[in-house]
């Protein structure tokens, strides 16, 4: 973990629920913020995750760490000033 990642643990843009019952929810990351546990980004076409659609339509995230990675906060709250903005990407 970097001294990056530790100060940001440190601070108002990360949480860790280590005793919720799905965590971890996503396999492969190493530092987990639970703080967009279930993504605000999820109606995005464009969320910028790694997200498939099954054979009914749905969108499944499983494969997507995009908001959980503590160093994508800010790239997570540009996307929601931009639509709340009407700038979608």
């Amino acid at each position: 973990m970097s001294v990056k990642d530790e100060k940001l643990m440190n601070s108002y843009r990360f949480f860790k629920n280590i005793n919720c019952k799905y965590y971890p929810c996503h396999k492969g990351i190493d530092v987990q913020n639970c703080l967009f546990c279930f993504c605000p980004l999820y109606t995005f076409d464009d969320c910028g995750g790694n997200y498939s659609i099954t054979k009914d339509g749905i969108k499944d995230c499983e494969n997507c760490l995009f908001p959980h990675r503590p160093a994508n906060y800010d790239k997570v709250l540009e996307k929601l000033k931009a639509l709340n903005t009407g700038r979608t990407r």
